[in-house]
């Protein structure tokens, strides 16, 4: 797809970058994101996340804050010495203290923020007045250049500060010699105009650097920065999934793909380790991604509606804006009382059957039929559709002969299995952080000689009440480029995870 063009010129006037260059990106997964409530990272998986941001390409990576703990310490430090190519910061209030920790522990970079604001002011420094804060500001700003440390100032709760005192205290920093300048939007209460008229007015002023920051207290966040990138902001900060405090913070993949594709306004970002990073982050922090969130929801590609699917098939770009490989990402087609007959040729075509028109028609009512009753509609089910109106018994390759757990208080859930694969018998065991988990390992152990069959996602929902509740565990696997969805359903979770992995692992073999 192509980007779309403004016809007006005057609509980027404000814009004070070269084509030739990139809007900056200060990510803040690591810092504001792990403020997330439950979300804390250890050491090694701020590290692995650094690394994961560093490939995706943003240029700024604020590790987080040096001095609030010993493992935030640990976490720069290393990060600092990873050699990897973004600039890496620490957040760091306006106290000198701050900036000996953050440059203690290695790091290129300060966001260091003071209050702007009259209930931010009054709040962190009760009977102090607006010239305290900015010779405050001056002096750590000071401090930290003589500790050879960049200084991204920022002025926090910025929009609801008076933008008069907004300008004068941005004044004494860049005088003060900070390297940039950031507009923080704390509460998320600015909207896009507003800040395109903001931005317009800090660009005119300074001749550093401006960035913007926002919250998603109102589900403003992403169009709130792209209007500051409109008003001439040449740095953005974000997270990836748009994790953070409360609602919180701009998304960085929804933020990255309006600005190149909408707008043709260039980053640095690779595009193609969206998918990959978001999931790492979705893995790591235990947020899980909306299904229908923008870009990296399960369902931003996956169609069901015949019409949709139909349509798609012929050209991808009639309902989709751009096509999932530019994220890293695949299509998936799936199946319910939305369906059309271009979706079950699809699938009929990849498992090499033929049906007469009446055939099709009967395989296409009992899909909407399945779909009517409230259920989804895995692989495995459409699978099974399509074999019974053909009437082929197709033999499964593998089969579960037995299958053992050993699990309990203080010891490791540990899965033995017997499988019978294409008439041999297979015997593995494994390991995992509980039965479920150990009793899948097993099996993929036992089928490796296959490919590398991945776990893609697991659910599972309790379709009845009490105890012996009825499980219906719905899994995706994938095997290369394929995807496949399988369903278990049993009173025992474990067997019904083993039945929906054995399912999806008979359409993958």
């Amino acid at each position: 797809m192509l980007p779309i063009k403004f016809k007006n010129p005057s609509h980027f006037q404000a814009l004070r970058y070269d084509k030739m260059k990139h809007i900056k990106i200060l990510d803040t997964t690591l810092r504001d994101g792990e403020q997330t409530p439950g979300v804390s990272l250890t050491v090694e998986q701020k590290l692995m996340v650094a690394t994961a941001l560093d490939k995706l390409g943003v240029d700024i990576i604020e590790a987080g804050t040096a001095i609030a703990s010993k493992g935030d310490f640990k976490a720069i430090k290393e990060i600092s010495n990873a050699g990897l190519k973004a600039e890496i910061c620490s957040f760091a209030r306006i106290k000198k203290e701050d900036i000996d920790f953050a440059a203690d522990a290695g790091a290129d970079s300060v966001f260091m923020v003071a209050p702007s604001s009259e209930i931010h002011i009054n709040s962190k420094f009760p009977g102090k007045n607006e010239d305290y804060v900015i010779d405050m500001t001056v002096e750590v700003i000071e401090h930290a250049k003589d500790r050879g440390l960049i200084v991204e100032f920022g002025a926090e709760d910025a929009s609801r500060a008076n933008l008069n005192f907004i300008i004068k205290l941005f004044r004494a920093a860049s005088n003060a010699k900070a390297d940039r300048l950031t507009y923080a939007d704390t509460v998320g209460v600015l909207i896009p105009e507003k800040t395109e008229e903001i931005m317009k007015k800090l660009v005119s002023e300074f001749k550093i650097p401006i960035a913007i920051h926002c919250h998603d207290d109102f589900g403003l966040a992403t169009a709130n920065t792209v209007y500051a990138v409109k008003g001439g902001a040449q740095e953005i900060h974000a997270t990836v999934n748009g994790i953070g405090e409360r609602a919180g913070n701009a998304a960085l993949e929804e933020v990255v793909m309006a600005l190149e594709f909408l707008y043709d306004i260039k980053t640095k970002i690779n595009k193609e380790n969206i998918y990959n990073t978001s999931k790492l982050i979705e893995k790591l922090t235990r947020i899980v991604i909306p299904k229908n969130k923008p870009i990296v929801g399960e369902y931003a590609f996956t169609h069901e509606s015949g019409i949709h699917t139909s349509a798609i098939m012929r050209d991808s770009s009639t309902y989709e804006p751009i096509t999932p490989e530019i994220v890293g990402r695949k299509r998936q087609l799936v199946l319910g009382k939305h369906a059309g007959k271009a979706s079950i040729q699809d699938i009929m075509k990849k498992l090499g059957y033929k049906a007469s028109p009446e055939q099709m028609k009967e395989i296409l009512a009992r899909v909407k039929d399945v779909g009517d009753k409230g259920k989804r509609v895995t692989d495995a089910d459409v699978k099974t559709i399509i074999e019974t109106v053909l009437q082929i018994k197709m033999e499964k390759k593998v089969k579960l002969e037995d299958l053992s757990i050993v699990s309990g208080m203080n010891i490791m859930p540990t899965a033995s299995v017997k499988l019978k694969i294409n008439g041999n018998e297979k015997l593995e065991a494994a390991i995992g952080v509980g039965p479920v988990d150990a009793a899948i390992n097993a099996i993929k152990k036992a089928v490796s000689e296959f490919g590398d069959i991945k776990l893609v996602s697991y659910h599972v929902d309790a379709i009845t009440g009490g105890t012996d509740a009825l499980v219906d565990v719905i899994v995706q696997l994938s095997k290369g480029d394929k995807i496949v969805t399988a369903r278990g359903a049993r009173t025992d979770i474990i067997m019904a995870s083993v039945e929906a992995v054995l399912e999806g692992l008979n359409m993958l073999i």
